[in-house]
């Protein structure tokens, strides 16, 4: 093994194969294939390990040694900026790190930047959030909380959101000019809203930007490759 990956417990209780390679941790949930897409997109050689969305493992000490929040996604670079191993969790973080090692998908200048961060931090501190909240209240336990409030709050404010997607999209392909990191860490999300099942109360046929925009995301290979990677199969 590299040296120096093998002081990071998380090797131990999900043993590498490859160590020369980026270490993945993640789980094929709209956050964890930004990460795996990304990677197929980049070219970066890369090994991924399945990590269970269960308490045993996200909240195992191995795992919260990597990522202190106990989430997936989570990375280890054998390969790091300064000549050693280095640990990067939050999708937003990990998309920005792996753009900047690679040098792609960020931009060309730094408006060009300015505007990538913007979408992406809109998606991070937005889309993702909101989105979630609606697949709680219409798809899984909070469905079942008969005051209609929370759920109607969340399900308007997607909508709003949706809204500023779609008018953003008005005349470009992709969200901040050129494909960039900011298009692999939103649209994952959009495509959340048909398995929640509320493409109907959300008045999904009325973005049609935002439908375009997701179909020119799904049609690419290196998505096609990556939302299925991890393999909860394997």
């Amino acid at each position: 093994m590299a040296a120096g990956i093998s002081e990071f417990p998380v090797s131990q209780r999900w043993p590498v194969k490859h160590p020369d390679r980026i270490q993945l941790y993640s789980f094929p949930t709209p956050n964890g294939v930004k990460v795996s897409i990304m990677l197929e997109e980049t070219g970066l050689p890369y090994e991924p390990h399945l990590v269970p969305l269960t308490e045993e493992s996200v909240k195992s000490q191995e795992f919260v040694s990597l990522n202190p929040n106990g989430k997936i996604p989570a990375i280890l670079d054998p390969d790091g900026p300064d000549g050693r191993p280095i640990a990067v969790f939050e999708s937003g973080a990990i998309l920005q790190y792996l753009a900047e090692k690679s040098q792609s998908l960020f931009g060309q200048t730094q408006s060009d930047r300015a505007s990538v961060l913007q979408w992406l931090m809109f998606q991070m501190g937005g889309v993702g959030p909101i989105f979630g909240q609606v697949g709680f209240f219409f798809a899984y336990a909070g469905k079942e909380i008969q005051d209609p409030r929370p759920g109607e709050r969340y399900l308007n404010e997607a909508k709003r959101l949706l809204g500023v997607v779609d008018t953003q999209l008005q005349g470009r392909d992709w969200i901040a000019g050129d494909y960039s990191i900011a298009d692999i860490a939103l649209a994952p999300w959009l495509g959340t809203l048909e398995y929640y099942g509320v493409h109907d109360a959300i008045g999904w046929d009325e973005y049609s930007n935002v439908h375009a925009y997701l179909a020119r995301f799904l049609e690419r290979p290196a998505v096609q490759r990556g939302v299925g990677i991890p393999n909860p199969a394997s």
